[in-house]
């Protein structure tokens, strides 16, 4: 998929937070450290640097939610940082994206902070986001 694509794809499935722009995408992509996992109906944005991982940004579209794509996109990220040499993953959810939140800590993710307020938009209330740890060592 080209940076086109996700952004495309990142539309259809936030609003907020908003979604991010084929530039912005084209833009992380271009980073030795950024590496996108792209499957049928979803993709995972990742980033690892100095033993740690982030999970930028995971989409699933809509008609493929609840097949296993999230799931699946996120082991996926989770092996490929570990590749990296990324012994601790995060991730920020929004707090009422309780799809989310449930993916993550079926996976094993606990919340290691919050920031209230964080994802604002005109017309939207705020929604809190929820910082969120797992690690990544073999055990």
């Amino acid at each position: 998929m080209t940076p086109r694509d996700l952004a495309a794809l990142h539309a259809r499935c936030f609003t907020l937070p908003r979604p991010w722009s084929e530039t912005e995408i084209a833009d992380l992509l271009v980073s030795p450290h950024v590496w996108a996992e792209v499957a049928p109906g979803g993709f995972a944005l990742g980033r690892a640097i100095a033993g740690e991982a982030e999970l930028l940004t995971i989409a699933v579209a809509p008609e493929a939610r609840r097949t296993g794509t999230g799931r699946m996109l996120l082991a996926r990220y989770e092996a490929s940082a570990r590749r990296r040499d990324a012994s601790e993953s995060f991730l920020e959810v929004a707090a009422d994206n309780s799809a989310a939140c449930a993916l993550y800590r079926g996976a094993g993710y606990v919340q290691a902070g919050l920031r209230r307020d964080y994802y604002t938009a005109p017309g939207h209330v705020p929604v809190d986001a929820i910082v969120m740890r797992k690690s990544l060592k073999d055990d």
